[in-house]
């Protein structure tokens, strides 16, 4: 199989509609990240979704629809809150978890009663689902435990050969996953951090809490280990530089490539260290969580061991961390 990553148009929207109406996959972009998209009530078809990304059956996918689609065929809204979150929040980085009306096929909540949907900003992404005008099963579009895409060449490492179709949508804006809410209880809680924060929601419905560490496995990045760049990874908070630096120096005694991943912050600190190859995730949240995935791409490029250096968790910064600690675990 030949992949061909195309521009959005007339001519590959018709492609990627056929595709799908075949069963097959295809690469999305959203404001987040890239989504390997398939047809949500294909049992067969999102079935290959968990084959071809090598991913576990017992972690859930999210549904994308357009803006104009219709939320009531899918899922039971019992929360008036949910409604304000959606004049809020949507189209953009976040997903709702709802009790599911079973028009799905199974597999994409892995047998449970809820649904995990969302309705992306990205205009290309919505352009796409819009025409082919179906519930969309899609995960990030990467291998299994591999760092999250955030540009059609990413998507294109991965599933050379093993997709059809990559529609290319140019960097994403975000740069992780959307924010996952379960919106099913009295209090919305926040199963999975991401660019919409605890406190954005609090602003909107005046209430929020996040999952406890039992709580069930109702959407993906509550479990497993995620988002690993292709090189040894480590990670010290800002206050253990002097551990961090000992590290590079006895990488580079082996031989190793080095460099940090770490803040504008921590990088003046780093400099002042001498240490010179960093690659800065910027100053702002925003900056920070757009450049972490594209970083962690460049990073396995370009270096054998990559030292993350931690940052506080505020904010969307709470996101980034999570996938930092999880892109940098043993």
């Amino acid at each position: 199989m030949v992949t061909e990553v195309s521009a959005i148009n007339a001519e590959s929207l018709q492609k990627a509609k056929e595709i799908l109406t075949g069963g097959g996959l295809v690469g999305m972009p959203t404001e987040t990240v890239y989504g390997l998209a398939a047809d949500a009530r294909s049992a067969q078809a999102v079935q290959e979704v968990f084959r071809v990304k090598g991913r576990p059956q017992d972690n859930p996918l999210i549904v994308h629809v357009h803006e104009n689609f219709d939320l009531s065929t899918l899922v039971e809204i019992s929360q008036d809150y949910v409604y304000a979150l959606l004049r809020a929040f949507t189209p953009g980085p976040i997903t709702l978890v709802l009790k599911s009306k079973n028009v799905v096929a199974p597999q994409v909540s892995c047998g449970l009663d809820s649904l995990a949907v969302r309705i992306p900003s990205h205009a290309g992404a919505q352009a796409f689902l819009s025409y082919v005008n179906m519930p969309i099963a899609a995960p990030s579009a990467n291998l299994s435990k591999h760092t999250s895409p955030v540009t059609a060449a990413h998507v294109l490492q991965d599933f050379s050969g093993k997709i059809p179709l990559i529609l290319d949508g140019g960097r994403c804006s975000g740069g992780i996953e959307s924010t996952v809410i379960n919106v099913m209880g009295e209090v919305p809680v926040i199963l999975r951090s991401g660019l919409i924060t605890k406190e954005d929601v609090i602003r909107v419905v005046g209430k929020c809490e996040y999952a406890a560490e039992n709580a069930p496995i109702r959407s993906p990045g509550m479990k497993y280990r995620h988002y690993h760049p292709a090189c040894e990874t480590a990670m010290f908070p800002l206050n253990e530089l002097s551990k961090a630096t000992a590290l590079a120096a006895s990488a580079r005694k082996e031989g190793k490539r080095v460099l940090y991943l770490a803040s504008e912050e921590a990088q003046t600190a780093l400099f002042a260290l001498g240490e010179k190859s960093v690659l800065s995730l910027g100053k702002t949240e925003e900056e920070i969580a757009r450049n972490v995935y594209y970083l962690l791409h460049e990073a396995e490029e370009k270096c054998d061991l990559l030292i993350a250096i931690a940052m506080e968790e505020r904010g969307a910064l709470v996101g980034v961390m999570n996938r930092l600690k999880k892109a940098c675990a043993p």
